[in-house]
């Protein structure tokens, strides 16, 4: 083969090589870069919290339930006058308001509530809430408090009386538990004196004590009053009308509160379902009040107050008697624990922490947690909680915390908060702090759950759980 043949083999040869690798090469558009490099998704964790979820049996000191202390008010022209030693230990107190000197009739002046009086009540309320303490709230006519009757003066004046008095108290809707509407008859029961028979006096009372709040539990003394009050073409909204119940399980009747017993309880169960109820337990004689007999209508009836010193000795039998299966109704956490025990711990509400989960991812940028209580109460929470979820440092600092939706007593509870940046490797305990109001930036009215070791009182807050960081 000739130099000349062999140099254009050659040169077809290396042109047919170089076309071949060009057809194989990828062909990459102008301005293409190599795609990025996608991150695995966070690692997510769930972390059921270490904590005891069993009920404890401990005595809680919750707002707005218990046995209540009696406190006698005297209310005068120049102001009011109480034994202030009387507001001691205990969370509840029934302010019994004697304004006899309001009133012609018991011995006073026909005229409206002193500036002095109204200021004095306002005070009162003040030192309750800075103590954190709460009120049932009841004005009397009757002198000392006491049992006369007929000593209110006319409807008129009893309605301007209340307008004013009523001002006062929705100022402080975190401190009154409730307000009775009370003021005629003997001790404010709303008995015995001429003008409480006219049904038609009852019901302007109630339509003042409705009108003149807005929040405010109104409590009367029979389901027929409301009965009636039903009647009145035009009546306002019975959302807010309740019964306190100064006869309590004296007799079939509770002394003339029950006209039907079952009925009566059946209707009146439905307004406590979010409203407070209760008054005195009568008549040490009857058996109503045995512990064997009487829970599940406590439970029905949601009662969630009564009086620490009367009857003193249907108290005093309570505080004798043992729980036992016997009683109907009973959880058996309580057995051989004593009826006034059971009670006490048991009127209104007592939430219980049944679980607290966290969960997070490790860009430690959010935690979702989730709580699931249950209420074991004989009643309900009357008054919505604000809420906060805040976390400590290790030296128990703050650094977190977050107002979130307000606690009606619902029974799941889910909540996302966002964590501080750069949270170092160490454990973080985290709380949730329901309450009512504050004085002097402090928490009043926190709600405690029934679990051990839970509740921090300085921090007036339940512990849910400590976020671990490893």
């Amino acid at each position: 083969m000739s130099k000349f043949l062999r140099s254009v083999l050659c040169s077809l040869l290396a042109f047919s090589v170089t076309i071949g690798l060009t057809a194989c090469a990828p062909i990459i558009p102008p301005g293409t870069v190599d795609p990025p490099q996608v991150d695995p998704p966070p690692t997510e964790t769930v972390a059921v919290q270490t904590l005891d979820y069993t009920e404890s049996t401990a005595a809680l000191s919750n707002p707005d339930q218990g046995f209540y202390i009696p406190l006698s008010v005297t209310v005068k022209a120049d102001g009011i006058t109480y034994n202030p030693n009387v507001i001691g230990t205990a969370k509840l107190y029934h302010l019994r308001m004697d304004i006899s000197a309001y009133s012609a009739n018991a011995g006073g002046t026909d005229r409206p509530l002193s500036k002095a009086a109204l200021d004095g009540i306002a005070s009162l309320l003040d030192l309750l809430r800075e103590r954190d303490k709460n009120a049932i709230v009841r004005f009397c006519y009757a002198p000392g408090f006491g049992k006369d009757a007929n000593c209110e003066p006319s409807l008129e004046n009893m309605v301007g009386h209340a307008k004013q008095f009523l001002a006062v108290l929705e100022t402080h809707p975190a401190t009154v538990t409730a307000v009775e509407v009370g003021m005629v008859g003997p001790w404010g029961e709303m008995h015995t004196s001429e003008i409480v028979k006219d049904p038609a006096t009852i019901n302007t009372l109630i339509d003042a004590f409705l009108e003149n709040t807005s929040t405010l539990p109104v409590l009367v003394r029979t389901p027929k009053m409301i009965y009636n009050y039903l009647k009145v073409p035009d009546h306002l909204a019975i959302t807010r009308l309740g019964l306190f119940n100064d006869g309590y399980l004296g007799s079939e009747t509770d002394l003339g509160t029950y006209e039907d017993r079952e009925t009566d309880v059946a209707f009146i169960s439905g307004q406590t379902e979010h409203l407070p109820f209760g008054g005195e337990v009568t008549v040490p004689a009857s058996t109503l009040h045995n512990i064997e007999v009487c829970l599940p209508e406590m439970y029905q009836i949601h009662l969630s107050y009564l009086n620490e010193q009367w009857n003193d000795q249907v108290v005093a039998k309570w505080k004798k008697t043992s729980v036992t299966a016997d009683c109907a109704a009973a959880d058996p956490l309580y057995y051989g624990k004593t009826a006034y025990e059971y009670i006490q711990n048991h009127m209104g509400y007592r939430f219980v922490l049944r679980k607290s989960t966290f969960t997070y991812t490790d860009a430690l940028d959010e935690l979702k947690i989730a709580l699931a209580l249950e209420n074991v109460g004989f009643g309900n929470l009357n008054k919505s909680k604000k809420a906060e979820i805040f976390m400590l440092n290790e030296q128990g600092t703050p650094i977190m915390k977050k107002t979130v939706e307000n606690f009606g007593g619902e029974s799941a509870l889910n909540y996302t908060v966002p964590l501080p940046d750069d949270l170092k490797k160490g454990a973080y305990p985290v709380y949730i702090r329901l309450y009512g109001d504050t004085h002097d930036g402090a928490p009043r009215y926190a709600l405690q759950f029934a679990n051990s070791d839970v509740y921090d009182a300085t921090l007036s807050a339940n512990r849910i759980g400590v976020l671990e960081i490893a």
